[in-house]
Order: structure tokens, then sequence, then C-alpha cells
């Protein structure tokens, strides 16, 4: 239903949160939030794909991952103050469910299994981005070859 986020989330819980969602469909070109906004809403992709994107200064935004089926795209909903740390645009087509972000917070809260299990998988989502972004901002901007270094233990 859901794809790869939810996976293994029991059924119950899962229903409960996909209450809180709605389907949606964002065409390809259309930004979907940028750094700094509110983070009122967040979604999981049922198909397409969309890009985040790090705002350099004095240049153009630098693609840092491509998302698609079953990812979860914005994680600031759930760290406050509640401003997206990354933009996001439609890359094609994409159709998902959209989340309501101050509903899904207050389940988390009532449900405090289903608030751990959530936070849980979106803390697995962040650790990868950060490294993604990591290795993709080295291939940027560092000398060539520096993003696929492997740093000693």
């Amino acid at each position: 239903m859901t794809g790869t986020f939810l996976y293994g989330l029991p059924s119950d819980e899962c229903d409960r949160l996909m209450t809180c969602s709605h389907e949606v469909v964002i065409p390809a070109g259309t930004r979907i939030f940028d750094e700094g906004d509110p983070a009122d809403r967040f979604w999981i992709i049922r198909t397409g794909a969309a890009t985040l994107d790090l705002q350099a200064p004095g240049s153009r935004a630098a693609t840092v991952d491509t998302l698609g089926h079953g990812d979860l795209l914005g994680w600031s909903w759930l760290v406050p103050p509640y401003t997206w740390r990354l933009g996001a645009e439609a890359f094609s087509l994409v159709r998902a469910h959209e989340f309501d972000a101050r509903a899904v917070r207050a389940l988390c809260e009532a449900e405090p299994a289903l608030g751990l299990a959530l936070t849980r998988r979106v803390l697995d989502v962040v650790a990868h981005r950060l490294q993604t972004t990591r290795i993709r901002l080295l291939d940027l901007y560092a000398p060539h070859g520096s993003g696929t270094m492997q740093v000693p233990q």
C-alpha cells in the first residue's frame, strides 16, 4: 500500500496512520517545498520521482538525492521548528500519500508505540540522507573522486 518506508509496521498502526493522509498528484517540475518554509506535511511516494536539493549561496540548487516508490519525502515535520531543511521538486509526475504533519504528531503523542516506530523509521531516513548529501556535495565541490573515499573508522 505505501511501500518501503512503512514496511513491517503492524497493519492496525499503518491503518491509523493512513487516516491522516490523502492521495495527491504532483505534476513534473512542480516545486514541492523550499528550504526554510513551514514543514506542515510529508509524503510517501507511490509512483514517480522527486529530487531533493540544497541551495548553495551564489549558485543554483544542487540535487543531493532522488526519491521514488515507497520513499519518504520530507522528515522536517517531525523535528522543531518544523521547517524544511532541504528543497524538493517533482522530477516526474508523482503520485503520493500526503500526510498532515500536525495530525501525525498528535497521533504519535497519543500512541507512543506508533510514535517510536515512526520516529525510528524517520531517523533511518535522516541518516541515509545525511550520508547521501555528504557524498553528493563532495562530488560537486571537492577534488575529483573525493565523494567516494571511505572514511577510516
